[in-house]
């Protein structure tokens, strides 16, 4: 006897799904994508990169590991809805604390099993993201459509405003996975420099990484200007990763394009987006945008390929930066849009991908070991 029919999905295109609810009750719309990671659910759901979107996983078995505080990169979930083909009701991890569907009711998340999570995917690959809804409260297809097709987009919005630090603070916490790491490759902690993220929507693992490393990290508001920062007097200036449009966001555009020249600045994904408008360029809505684990990209500068992982929706059109400025470092191998670049003269790069993420063993520290090189070179200068 198949599970109870009690929830629905409805996309803007028209297209209805019925399945099961789990988590909370209740309506939420917000633009759907698609995440092809086979685990890592947690994070993806508590990655404040995913205000404004339902996730829907393509793996077709969620939850099997339950959750636990330490994979947590932020305080709370953000996604707006959460889309699985089954979940898992054992939690079968010594970490485990609870499962998936007890941690979504609990932070008022409302999910949904038993849909073609494929059929979904597929649409959204043909037709590009969609905004929809998921509800357990309305199941006539009619109303859900006019639901979905009412939903606001991410074009042009701020969202940073809801999920960055309401005031400044000091991060603590350490990794002791990152801390394995700089034991094998025999790297010194160096506890010298003072770095200032600005917080679009900070996972907390690039924080983690950074503290571990031996830095001293300030994080601060997305909206602190440029000379509260340099207050602060910081070695290096770092920009997260965050939810929807950079072009929403241009305040810290702005700011960041008055610290260009005064300290080593490194940007991750929305990061690596605001630097890219605070250098004079563009950003442009992909069709679906890369949300997964297994997304390939080249090093154009070493030649080399690394499996990487991402989430984001929009991207730097790096026609649009003169490139006697700045060099195109990295390109995805599946579309070729650009996934890093550097300046060719100043302290500065990004990166749009998550190398925090460590989909290998070692992937989460080079990009920040450039980093701390560099805030090294400035002070010797």
């Amino acid at each position: 006897m198949g599970k109870k029919v009690d929830a629905a999905v409805a996309l803007e295109d028209g297209s209805v799904f019925y399945g099961t609810g789990f988590g909370a009750e209740g309506t939420v719309s917000g633009e759907f994508v698609f995440n092809t990671s086979m685990m890592g659910y947690q994070e993806i759901l508590t990655d404040p990169s995913y205000k404004g979107q339902i996730v829907t996983m393509t793996y077709p078995l969620i939850g099997n590991y339950g959750i636990n505080p330490e994979d947590m990169e932020s305080d709370k979930p953000h996604v707006e809805g959460f889309v699985v083909k089954e979940v898992s009701r054992i939690a079968s991890n010594y970490r485990s604390r609870e499962d998936l569907g007890t941690f979504l009711e609990r932070h008022g998340i409302v999910g949904i099993e038993g849909v073609d999570t494929r059929a979904i995917t597929k649409l959204l690959r043909v037709k590009g993201a969609l905004n929809g809804v998921i509800s357990t409260e309305e199941l006539d297809r009619e109303k859900l459509v006019e639901m979905a097709k009412a939903c606001p987009g991410l074009i042009g919005r701020d969202l940073v405003k809801e999920v960055t630090c309401q005031t400044a603070y000091e991060w603590e916490e350490t990794s002791p996975w990152v801390e394995e790491t700089l034991y094998h490759l025999k790297i010194k902690t160096q506890p010298d420099f003072h770095i200032v993220a600005i917080d679009c929507g900070v996972k907390r693992n690039i924080l983690r990484i950074m503290r571990t490393m031996g830095a001293r990290v300030t994080v601060v508001p997305a909206r602190t200007g440029a000379e509260g920062i340099l207050d602060l007097n910081p070695d290096g200036i770092f920009i997260s990763n965050g939810p929807g449009d950079p072009q929403g966001v241009p305040y810290v555009a702005e700011t960041v394009r008055a610290l260009i020249g005064k300290k080593p600045i490194f940007g991750i994904c929305l990061g690596h987006q605001i630097l890219g408008l605070a250098l004079g360029g563009t950003t442009y809505k992909l069709k679906f945008g890369h949300h997964g684990g297994n997304q390939p990209v080249m090093d154009l500068t070493k030649k080399t390929v690394a499996i990487t992982a991402q989430n984001h929706g929009f991207c730097v059109d790096e026609t649009s930066i003169p490139d006697d400025e700045v060099i195109l470092t990295h390109i995805n191998l599946n579309d070729r849009t650009p996934e890093g670049m550097q300046h060719r003269s100043l302290p500065i790069f990004s990166v749009q991908y998550h190398p925090e993420n460590s989909p290998g063993p070692h992937d989460a520290i080079t990009h920040f070991l450039e980093f701390f090189e560099m805030m090294k070179e400035n002070g010797e200068r």
